[in-house]
């Protein structure tokens, strides 16, 4: 018999909000998170964007102390302190470490380590260079913290792929549960790559928006006058168990993750798939594993990075998942919020998926002046929206470069 997986606990470090339920409070408000950013980096490198979706960081410096700090790289810092959230808020006392796994995700990794290690090798020399630069700049040294952290013995396993990388963690985890390999798993997914290599990068590829003047509506998904993503950093984390080990503890249970599915463009490294085949191909398979039809999804936080290539293919995508219900279904694009944070994106979104169920309420899509019109979605747009009572569904979606697409069904409960 399949196992019915559970969300417990959900932890959060984004650029609105210090929390989960800080993050939460603030999508319901359609707060904007990007920042002109207080350094001379643009200045200094001739970047041709100045501003960024920047992490709250106020719960994780109450978290973590100065040797751990110290110790870990930002991506690590941030991932530490939306688990221990997270862990916290399932109300988590004795457990059994052999039957407990930690599932994590990143895009890019330690990417401050290895190139502030890099500036102390030229100007200092090799012996300046910090024995603790592997173990911090590693892409699993998140998932590594939160191993040791919380003695987790069943497994502690790492995803990379892209922007779709947390999304798939949380999959990795429901499988972890459903074949008997754990009871409890914490899964998510974290990014801090807010940096001048890597926004120097992305402005060559005219990937990021350039409303230098206006970082508050820069990101703007599905409008007419999209120029690009906004750079973001966060976490997020979610505790899975087995609806049975979370009942004979008296948790309160957030939502079921019923199915997930995967799928790849193989098109072309950055872009998608013009058509969505593939994107739909993931919320199908995914679908298809939660047990749900389309008639039962209410309710979409879309992948909608604002940019002006990728944002028609997942509307495609989900019209043809949809069918004849698309437009019973809402759609949210909480990235005009919080900007795009790259590997912990998914996680991010995943927990406002599961609070939108329930709460029973939508957040909104803020920045939508002048809609697209080769968007035909129904969008939640300026303000919350409320999701029907009864057993619904939801769906948060991932997509990232290399072609990589990943889903998460969410059902109420």
């Amino acid at each position: 018999m399949t196992s019915t997986v559970v969300v417990t606990g959900v932890g959060a470090v984004t650029p609105i909000g210090g929390t989960a339920d800080a993050t939460w409070q603030a999508a319901l408000a359609g707060t904007p998170g990007a920042r002109t950013l207080d350094n001379d980096w643009a200045e200094k490198y001739g970047i041709p964007v100045t501003f960024a979706a920047q992490a709250d960081r106020s719960a994780v410096d109450e978290t973590l102390t100065r040797v751990e700090t110290k110790r870990l790289d930002p991506s690590s810092q941030l991932a530490l302190a939306s688990a221990r959230e997270a862990w916290a808020d399932a109300g988590l006392d004795e457990v059994d470490n052999d039957r407990l796994a930690v599932s994590w995700a990143t895009g890019i990794g330690g990417v401050w380590t290895l190139l502030d290690a890099w500036d102390t090798l030229k100007e200092d020399g090799s012996r300046r260079v910090m024995p603790l630069t592997v173990p911090m700049l590693m892409p699993n040294a998140p998932a590594a913290a939160i191993g040791m952290h919380f003695k987790a013995h069943a497994a502690v396993q790492t995803l990379v792929s892209a922007c779709a990388s947390s999304t798939e963690s949380i999959g990795n985890a429901l499988e972890a549960i459903r074949g008997g390999r754990a009871d409890v798993v914490i899964a998510g997914g974290s990014e801090a790559a807010v940096h001048p290599i890597t926004l120097s990068a992305f402005s060559s590829m005219r990937a990021l928006s350039r409303r230098n003047d206006s970082p508050e509506t820069a990101s703007r998904p599905y409008d007419v006058d999209r120029d690009g993503f906004v750079m973001g950093e966060g976490a997020g984390a979610l505790i899975l168990e087995t609806k049975e080990h979370a009942e004979a503890r008296g948790a309160t249970i957030y939502a079921e993750i019923a199915g997930w599915g995967i799928s790849n463009d193989a098109h072309h490294i950055t872009a998608n798939e013009p058509d969505g085949t593939f994107a739909r191909q993931a919320m199908e398979r995914a679908m298809e594993m939660a047990g749900v039809s389309a008639s039962d999804v209410k309710h979409i936080n879309a992948h909608a990075t604002s940019t002006p290539v990728g944002d028609v293919p997942e509307s495609l995508a989900i019209n043809a998942a949809m069918g004849d219900h698309v437009d019973d279904v809402l759609v949210s694009a909480t990235k005009s919020q919080m900007g795009h944070l790259l590997g912990g994106a998914g996680a991010a979104e995943a927990i406002l998926t599961a609070l939108a169920l329930k709460n029973r309420t939508a957040p909104p899509t803020i920045n939508i002046e002048n809609l697209d019109p080769a968007i035909h979605l129904n969008i939640v747009r300026d303000e919350p929206a409320a999701l029907p009572s009864g057993d619904i569904a939801a769906l948060s979606n991932s997509f990232g470069f290399g072609g990589h697409n990943a889903v998460v069904v969410f059902k109420s409960v």
